[in-house]
């Protein structure tokens, strides 16, 4: 986003003490902390002061001592500007053309304050201190973007993308931070954009991401938090969700076939004994039968066996 530019709709053109001097410029401005404003301003000059000299501009904080302290903003090469705003309070402006315009980035608290313009050129310095500019820092509204293209699917790699649109491209570029428990790795980013690729689990529903964004220029910090809503559509044919045992008792189909083949093995192992045992009464069933045509006697056991003994002796005689 560029700096922003406000209408002179507050512009205060009240004039000097000399009335061949005069300057516009908003009563006051507002900007959020670590964000750029850009303050429109213009002045009048007589044209017979510029000659062939060079035409300094100079914004002094409130109360300043030009010829000791030092200017927030200057065009002036050889001379130096507050440490506090180096960098940050730009004249942009161009004051042979009448120009005064401020620039302000990376805005920071101790920014509040009012600030005056000041023209040097040969011999004539004139501070135009009846008309000064009242600038507002707030505190740092804006959030970050998290933008995730379509649902999450377990296992499928998703890029997220976090940025920060309503940043200025003239300030500090932020650092962007993710957190977060599921499996990421780092893609490709903007001055104002970071990619997080993801590859979600479905232990991950419900979890937090969380992206947040630094502004060094003016050490504040922002971050979105959302929850992973991470869809499962099962793919195994096989697992599903079914009702058993009852209601409210759910179990998978694996679970199910698990039990039916459970459930046949032992039926066969079942089976295959009752084999087992019918062999072996066979196979006693057929044994006496087979002992019985070699020695008919094994099954005359209740007779006795004296009585036999006198029969064959009373043949023998």
């Amino acid at each position: 986003m560029s700096l922003l530019l406000l209408p002179p709709l507050l512009w205060a053109g009240a004039l000097a003490k000399d009335s061949r001097f005069w300057l516009k410029v908003q009563d006051s401005v507002t900007v959020q902390e670590g964000l750029c404003v850009l303050v429109s301003c213009t002045f009048s000059l007589p044209p017979s002061y510029l000659r062939n000299n060079p035409v300094y501009g100079y914004w002094f904080g409130k109360g300043a001592t030009v010829s000791l302290d030092s200017p927030v903003a200057t065009n002036n090469p050889d001379r130096e500007v507050q440490e506090e705003t180096q960098g940050r309070f730009r004249l942009l402006g161009d004051p042979r053309k009448n120009n005064c315009t401020l620039s302000i980035i990376d805005a920071r608290r101790r920014d509040n304050g009012s600030y005056f313009f000041r023209i040097e050129t040969g011999s004539t310095k004139y501070s135009y201190i009846f008309t000064q500019l009242s600038v507002h820092v707030t505190d740092l509204a804006h959030r970050p973007n998290i933008l995730i293209p379509g649902p999450l699917d377990p296992g499928h790699s998703k890029n997220l993308t976090c940025s920060v649109p309503w940043a200025c491209e003239q300030g500090t570029p932020p650092i962007f931070s993710w957190m977060s428990a599921a499996p990421t790795s780092l893609g490709p980013r903007t001055t104002h954009s970071s990619v997080l690729i993801i590859t979600p689990r479905p232990q991950d529903h419900g979890t937090n991401l969380t992206c947040q964004v630094k502004f060094p220029g003016a050490a504040v910090t922002t971050e979105r938090t959302i929850q992973f809503n991470v869809t499962y559509a099962p793919h195994n044919p096989t697992t599903g969700i079914c009702l058993a045992d009852g209601p409210g008792k759910q179990e998978t189909r694996a679970g199910v076939v698990q039990g039916a083949i459970g459930g046949a093995g032992v039926t066969a192992l079942l089976i295959l004994c009752l084999c087992l045992i019918f062999f072996i009464l066979i196979t006693m069933a057929l044994q006496p039968e087979k002992t019985r045509l070699k020695d008919p006697g094994v099954f005359h056991q209740s007779e006795d066996p004296q009585e036999e003994s006198s029969q064959d002796s009373n043949g023998q005689e």
